[in-house]
């Protein structure tokens, strides 16, 4: 027996500018795109140089001690005077 599957995936791609919130940085996400993501409310951000990454938070157990690590591992690596330097132009 065959079946012939059909999926259909729907990419909205869009530009944006980072804004200021308070004392952070952001970006504001259309309602649209929110809804066809299917994100609720709690999401993990995957950063990687180059690249931010938002999906739907998986489990929040350990979230805390998890982000406690993350933070102290970007200090670490990105907080350096050379790589303030080398991102500068891209603020």
């Amino acid at each position: 027996m065959t079946y012939a599957v059909s999926v259909i995936t729907i990419v909205i791609t869009m530009r944006s500018t980072i804004i200021q919130i308070g004392n952070s940085r952001g970006v504001r996400l259309p309602k649209d795109a929110l809804t066809l993501s299917g994100i609720k409310k709690n999401i993990e951000i995957k950063v990687k140089r180059g690249e931010i990454k938002i999906v739907p938070a998986k489990d929040s157990k350990g979230t805390d001690d998890f982000a406690i690590a993350s933070e102290e591992s970007f200090a670490k690596d990105w907080l350096r005077p050379e790589e303030e330097k080398a991102w500068k132009v891209y603020q």
